[in-house]
């Protein structure tokens, strides 16, 4: 079997045993070429492959890739070669002793409460702008990520019980509380807006909807922000995620327990959500160095 053959096989069984999620699927695909790319012109087929040959890959896309992207491509590699093992079609795993770069832990960008309502009352309050700022509204009032926003169906809207339904990585689903304003913001797009659009039969359950009655892109919510940011003079480099960061650092900065903010954001590891303690570490010395006379 060639490279093309044992890819396509690897990302079925991504997708059918593992249930990854279509971004997920469509990463490994991506790094697992360029691994293919560099070693096809060597004739090196995939279950050819040596330590030695992997660690040249890694060397050659060192100066071009960043070491969180370096991480993430290894990873690939590794879960790649586990499955040709566990398939028989190799003997020995080569990927078994590759080791990934230190990645020192960046603390997110986060926005304050009065730069999120700067960002909110600059949309406009046109039927664009009615659903922008829902898209908005429920990001940061969710924690919402960005595929989860694009995917939110209407049919897993509990907004009088105070709930959202949402499929997350992995395609796990969650319960998330929904606030008041939130609410409203949805509402105000749900009874207003989107009955008078014309949507495409089969994206009719989207919540979310563009011009063409199909549902939005990632990329279309990422400019989206950055243009109400811009509008409300934010000068910090942001993006859909910013808001996610900052629904969870608002909440351990209130006194929220972080087992819940971990259920809440749909992370499987408390050990994620512990990045935010430490940003609420960040948060109490600035308010240390604002206001004591001796800091």
């Amino acid at each position: 079997m060639n490279w093309d053959s044992l890819i396509k096989s690897f990302l079925t069984y991504l997708r059918i045993e593992r249930s990854l999620s279509s971004n997920t699927i469509e990463s490994y695909s991506n790094d697992l070429n360029k691994l293919a790319d560099f070693l096809i012109p060597k004739s090196i087929s995939a279950t050819e492959v040596k330590l030695n040959d992997l660690k040249k890959f890694i060397t050659s896309i060192s100066e071009i890739l960043s070491e969180t992207s370096q991480s993430r491509i290894i990873s690939a590699i590794k879960s790649f070669y586990k499955f040709l093992l566990i398939e028989n079609l190799i003997q020995s795993n080569p990927s078994e002793n590759l080791v990934s770069p230190k990645i020192g832990r960046k603390l997110p960008n986060v926005l304050t409460i009065e730069e999120i309502n700067s960002i909110i009352n600059s949309v406009e309050l046109n039927n664009v702008g009615i659903r922008n700022k829902a898209i908005i509204e429920t990001i940061y009032g969710c924690g919402l990520r960005v595929s989860e926003v694009t995917n939110l169906l209407s049919s897993n809207l509990f907004l009088k019980q105070g709930y959202i339904k949402i499929l997350g990585k992995g395609n796990k689903e969650r319960l998330s509380p929904i606030g008041s304003l939130a609410t409203d913001s949805l509402n105000d797009f749900l009874k207003n807006v989107r009955p008078t659009l014309k949507i495409n039969e089969k994206f009719s359950d989207h919540v979310f909807i563009n011009n063409r009655g199909t549902s939005l892109s990632r990329s279309m919510i990422f400019k989206m922000i950055k243009k109400y940011a811009m509008k409300a003079n934010i000068k910090k480099d942001i993006s859909p995620h910013s808001l996610r960061h900052s629904f969870a650092t608002h909440l351990v900065e209130g006194g929220a327990n972080l087992r819940a903010v971990q259920e809440i954001l749909g992370h499987s590891s408390i050990t994620t959500t512990e990045i935010y303690t430490h940003l609420d570490s960040d948060y109490l010395r600035s308010n240390l160095i604002e206001h004591h006379p001796r800091a």
